[in-house]
């Protein structure tokens, strides 16, 4: 079991983008598998902001959590966003969500943010277990999301 970043394994960008595809393509209205393909390129270049972390447990991918600078052009003035938390079917249930959302919540913070942010249309509960307080909502490409916040500086360590 370990977390790394997807620069460090290139090889399951083709998967995380049918994954990712595959859950929020109503999200992207338009984006087709190869255009996700092609925007998730930027996650193999180096720095923080964008990058992409995956879970792997005996060399097979179970997830993903992104950090990039904003994730909803509705609410350019936040930065960073965590983004495209994903855990595979088989492999829910298990804490993973939760291991990734920690991960990029202690890169952030010791990168020297001291808030991150992210929208959910459907997992607020979860979100909140793991210390993130909603902030907003509204209406984003057709779907009602939460807007959420994460007070980093307030992170105990991860």
């Amino acid at each position: 079991m370990s977390i790394v970043d997807l620069t460090a394994a290139p090889h399951h960008l083709p998967t995380l983008a049918a994954w990712h595809q595959a859950e929020w393509a109503y999200l992207n209205p338009g984006e087709t598998l190869p255009m996700r393909i092609a925007r998730m390129q930027a996650y193999l270049q180096a720095g923080l902001i964008p990058s992409t972390f995956v879970y792997e447990r005996q060399g097979c991918l179970a997830g993903s959590a992104a950090i990039v600078a904003c994730d909803m052009e509705t609410r350019p003035q936040w930065t960073p966003w965590l983004a495209s938390v994903f855990v595979a079917p088989q492999f829910r249930r298990q804490g993973i969500g939760g291991r990734l959302v920690r991960h990029v919540m202690a890169q952030a913070g010791a990168a020297g943010y001291e808030q991150l942010y992210l929208f959910t249309p459907d997992r607020v509960a979860f979100y909140e277990t793991l210390g993130w307080q909603p902030v907003a909502e509204e209406i984003y490409r057709g779907s009602r999301v939460s807007v959420m916040r994460a007070q980093l500086h307030d992170l105990e360590t991860a």
